[in-house]
């Protein structure tokens, strides 16, 4: 029974003694057994022993869906390196420097399920010039794709990209990749754009990672190189 002379302890000052004193319960080992707390669950009351099972339980439970959602994203993020893989490998494949931009947009479309996949190129050599890849676009859109730093993705607002795509119209979100040469930095001018465009207005969402989306830019790039000046496209 408390007296007014009795010490008064908080919470915390016992919850430290028996972090400090480990030894207390092994003294008073009875206590295991008579202590009774409220299940987490339901009203049930249930020893210290069993409430402490039920926590490591939960705890269990809680570190199986981790690693089942790190094995998840593991397998994802494979597929998508092997996708990226094989795509590349055709880029390679391609004898004709002319018939590039449509089969990057071809193969896009077909290994990502990417709707409708736009490119345009400009700064390249005399055989190329006039070439439908290389037409409608401004010295404004020259200037944007400079300046982005790292995949632009999001919804559709307008962007000039958009309306080298088969049906803008029904555009959502999309994806805008710059294609340059060297560092992917707006030090380096670009010399194309990439253009991904989706229905769904959360295919291209602002908060998705861009690593791949940045592979695939510096993939795309090597491979127009070709049509460049001293680029050696045939």
């Amino acid at each position: 029974m408390h007296t007014p002379n009795s010490p008064v302890f908080s919470d915390q000052q016992v919850a430290d003694y028996l972090l400090q004193h480990p030894e207390f319960f092994e003294h008073h080992a009875e206590l295991l057994a008579k202590v009774q707390l409220r299940s987490g669950h339901d009203q049930r009351v249930i020893s210290l022993q069993e409430r402490q099972a039920q926590l490591l339980r939960e705890k269990n439970r809680a570190l199986e869906l981790r690693i089942a959602e790190m094995v998840r994203h593991s397998s994802e993020n494979a597929s998508i390196a092997h996708k990226v893989h094989r795509w590349s490998c055709a880029l390679a494949a391609v004898p004709d420097a002319r018939a590039l931009p449509h089969v990057i947009s071809e193969g896009l479309q077909r290994e990502f399920d990417v709707p409708q996949v736009a490119v345009r190129v400009w700064q390249v050599a005399g055989p190329f010039m006039g070439l439908p890849f290389t037409l409608g676009v401004s010295e404004d859109a020259k200037a944007f794709a400079t300046s982005l730093t790292m995949p632009f993705c999001g919804p559709n607002l307008g962007f000039e990209p958009t309306t080298w795509l088969p049906r803008p119209d029904e555009v959502q979100s999309l994806a805008l990749l710059t294609l340059r040469e060297g560092p992917n930095d707006s030090q380096t001018p670009a010399f194309g754009l990439l253009v991904l465009g989706s229905p769904d207005p959360l295919r291209f969402d602002a908060t998705m990672g861009t690593e791949f989306l940045a592979r695939i830019a510096e993939q795309a790039s090597a491979a127009l190189a070709r049509l460049r000046v001293g680029g050696g496209g045939n």
